[in-house]
């Protein structure tokens, strides 16, 4: 794993903040105490109120630390995954999955094609940036009876699951009034064996998949 990369991530960042605040919530705890024992009152009310600031501020950040987890920051093209297809049989494929930040994780795909789907958060307050995810992984069939009737595969990259930003933002939009834009986007292209293929995402928050030239001769030339 890139840690790095790793440190990069807006989740990352955030429950490094939280420790920080907690540390800091700590030491008033233990000067609040100091403050009592000694009999100083009025400079105990202030630590006790430093010390609720702080408490409330490491519950703030470890929630968003958490609800963020997936999220990556949205530059003007974003590498969201790059992919690997091998062939186990007639439709039906192992697909590796490499994340930028050296993240793999091998899943079965069925159908034709593979479609990859991810989430884009835009905030209303301007200086606060873009964020992305990888949302899913699924089959596609290329005739559409089979899309109706054959087994389908869809693989969830959620890593905070119910606790992630996009459902806490439906269930509770009120408290999460800086979420301007919560949309997703998603891409597909044939599967072939041997196939390489890399996703990225657009600023505008449009997904582009590219084959490298060895996968787009097998696309063109599939027999």
């Amino acid at each position: 794993m890139d840690w790095t990369a790793l440190l990069r991530l807006p989740s990352t960042i955030l429950l490094i903040l939280a420790v920080i605040a907690l540390m800091f919530t700590l030491f008033q705890l233990v000067a609040l105490r100091h403050r009592l024992d000694h009999g100083h009152r009025l400079a105990a009310a202030g630590r006790a109120v430093l010390l609720i600031v702080a408490f409330a501020l490491t519950l703030a950040l470890s929630g968003m630390g958490f609800a963020l987890r997936g999220y990556r920051l949205l530059n003007d093209e974003s590498p969201v995954v790059d992919l690997d297809a091998r062939i186990l049989s007639p439709q039906r494929w192992m697909v590796v999955v490499h994340w930028p930040d050296g993240t793999i994780r091998s899943v079965d795909v069925a159908g034709d094609a593979w479609r990859v789907e991810a989430v884009v958060l835009k905030w209303k307050l301007p200086l606060l940036p873009p964020l992305y995810r990888l949302d899913r992984l699924s089959g596609r069939y290329d005739d559409p009876n089979e899309e109706m009737h054959a087994p389908r595969t869809v693989v969830d990259f959620r890593e905070a699951g119910q606790f992630d930003l996009l459902d806490l933002h439906k269930q509770y939009p009120r408290w999460l009034p800086d979420v301007d834009v919560l949309f997703g986007s998603g891409v597909y292209l044939p599967l072939v064996d041997q196939g390489h293929y890399t996703v990225s995402l657009m600023r505008t928050g449009a997904l582009v998949a590219r084959p490298d030239e060895a996968t787009q001769q097998r696309i063109a030339q599939p027999f």
